[in-house]
């Protein structure tokens, strides 16, 4: 991959919510990347955020535009796959919000032609850098909890109504799965690595709804189960991170700060910027002791700080594409589980696996 000058012009098609929300904020909040061109069929409200951003509403030719090194794809799912390509054949780095692609095969297609191209691929794992995992990981390293045995990880919302959303429309990619799956599995491999086998559980729960809006996932890693969960029906009451060892439990209350600080207009990196106010609580087994255990600041910034060096050749790409090819086989494979009432195992190659193993 070639080295490319300083600053990175980065290119972001869509404004929805995660293109304003999240990638706008945090692409300006880090030196050497410059924001230049948005596509939008709302330029109004690009201009209102972005007053010296080019707004175009034609996706394919904000992909290939001559004045741009890097294309951030926040569109719908089912456009990841053609953009991408688009802007990867015209020369341009890309990097593809989450779900990466809607199916394994896809995935694999997209890495092959970065390679072949010598372009950097990257997927916005931003909960990588969020307070909750930054805080389960640190407390797995240290051996606090002792050896880990059960997992648990959820992103509940209460949401009874179906809304008219694409996420919410049958079709390729949508529903709760394809919505919070990725940042759940990506966070469990990154702790675990990949899992021996799969069981799912996908349904379709609230009347009306066209995709599925409650899941239930698990990993199995011989002695260690990590469960994935999701639910749209969920009021509140329930952790976000279970952890239980042969020492102790770890639990989390309450999802990162970064999300609502992004929609207050908090800008990345002010003061407060990612502090979680709802510690850890470590439940120790010898005694039954519940202690607080203060949370590292979550920093979703990290991500694009490692592109723009990855870019530089300064730090290896954040997010490669054989974790994400990772990632996919874990959903596509839950989905199968689910369907079939069977227990699966990845569909991954020796290459691939081996590929994974040296994220």
């Amino acid at each position: 991959m070639t080295t490319h000058t300083h600053p990175v012009r980065v290119a972001l098609i869509g404004f929805g919510f995660v293109g304003k929300t999240f990638h706008a904020p945090l692409i300006q909040a880090v030196p050497g990347l410059e924001l230049t061109v948005v596509s939008s069929r709302h330029p109004e409200k690009v201009r209102e955020d972005l007053p010296g951003a080019l707004v175009l509403d034609n996706p394919e030719e904000t992909a290939t535009h001559p004045d741009v090194d890097l294309v951030v794809i926040a569109s719908p799912n089912e456009s990841h796959v053609p953009l991408a390509t688009a802007a990867l054949n015209a020369g341009k780095h890309v990097i593809v919000d989450k779900p990466f692609t809607i199916t394994l095969e896809e995935a694999r297609g997209l890495a092959e032609l970065s390679r072949a191209k010598q372009r950097l691929l990257s997927v916005f794992q931003n909960r990588r850098w969020d307070s909750e995992f930054l805080g389960a990981r640190a407390i797995i390293e240290e051996g606090r909890l002792g050896e880990v045995l059960h997992f648990e990880s959820q992103i509940s919302r209460f949401r009874p109504e179906v809304r008219a959303r694409w996420r919410e429309v049958a079709g390729p990619g949508a529903g709760l799965w394809y919505d919070l799956g990725p940042h759940l599995v990506d966070q469990a491999l990154q702790l675990f690595g990949l899992p021996e086998k799969i069981s799912a559980s996908l349904v379709r729960q609230r009347r009306g709804a066209q995709t599925d809006d409650w899941f239930h996932v698990l990993l199995d890693y011989g002695r260690l189960r990590a469960i994935l969960h999701g639910s749209l029906v969920v009021a509140g009451g329930v952790p976000r991170m279970v952890i239980h060892g042969t020492r102790g439990t770890w639990l989390k209350y309450g999802l990162d700060a970064q999300e609502a600080q992004l929609i207050q207009g908090v800008v990345p990196g002010d003061p407060g910027w990612g502090e979680d106010p709802n510690p850890g609580i470590f439940h120790d087994g010898s005694d039954g002791a519940a202690v607080e255990v203060p949370l590292p600041k979550g920093n979703q910034r990290q991500y694009y700080f490692g592109i723009r060096d990855a870019l530089l050749n300064q730090a290896p790409n954040p997010v490669t594409p054989a974790q994400a090819i990772a990632v996919m086989a874990v959903l596509e494979t839950a989905i199968q589980s689910s369907e079939q009432g069977k227990v699966l195992s990845l569909p991954l190659s020796d290459e691939e696996r081996a590929g994974f193993s040296g994220r």
